[in-house]
């Protein structure tokens, strides 16, 4: 399945200041290390509620050498709900109700319905819907921002402590003012990319608890594991 599921503030440099070019007394902080933004991040998901925002899709096939581009709105409830909702004429969707997530494909007028465990979305995800820990989940370390084109912030790339075959890293791009990820980059074995930039985003905002439902056309094709 290869559907969807997936600033400016001071930069601290990585590299280490040369102490002659310092003036006489000046001190700097050190540079944060990448257990210090997760833990900047998870604290900001943490007193999150509810997350909605505008997302902006590209999912790269390796193996095609193809790139898949969509948007639309994404809404994050917790415990563990969510929400993709893709713009016309894509109009797919994926709705998760915290324990079932279901993937619709209009074009294939089709639904996938399997346990969000067993998701690649929910597992990389999952701080924004207030599950899982950063820390305790990902061995994390910071990339360059500059290499990555993400100045004004910070790169935090995180690979599983526990081996999942949905995917093998994750890189979040990380606003260095509020601590948001504004750019999230799934990449599973094959190296296919799955990135999501979130837009405009609004934080504990109620949401309806139809937001969560979907039931499909008529003649849809379900399928589960």
């Amino acid at each position: 399945m290869t559907l969807l599921l997936s600033r400016r503030s001071l930069l601290l440099g990585s590299s280490a200041l040369a102490v002659s070019a310092l003036p006489a007394g000046q001190i700097f902080a050190a540079a944060p290390t990448a257990e210090e933004i997760a833990v900047r991040v998870q604290k900001f998901y943490d007193s999150t509620k509810t997350f909605r925002a505008n997302f902006a899709q590209v999912y790269f096939i390796k193996v095609q050498n193809k790139k898949k581009e969509s948007k639309g709105k994404v809404v994050f409830e917790k415990p563990g709900k969510m929400s993709f909702s893709y713009d016309s004429p894509n109009g797919n969707r994926v709705v998760s109700d915290g324990k079932i997530i279901k993937v619709y494909e209009k074009d294939a007028e089709q639904m996938y319905e399997t346990a969000v465990q067993k998701s690649q979305y929910p597992a990389a995800l999952s701080f924004l819907m207030g599950e899982g820990k950063l820390v305790k989940d990902f061995k994390l370390k910071l990339l360059d921002p500059a290499t990555m084109k993400f100045e004004g912030g910070f790169v935090l790339e995180g690979t599983p402590k526990e081996a999942t075959p949905a995917y093998q890293k994750m890189l979040l791009y990380v606003d260095g003012q509020t601590s948001q990820a504004r750019r999230v980059l799934i990449i599973d074995a094959q190296s296919n990319r799955n990135r999501f930039d979130f837009s405009e985003p609004i934080v504990n905002k109620p949401v309806e608890a139809k937001e969560f439902e979907f039931t499909p056309p008529k003649g849809t094709k379900i399928v589960k594991p």
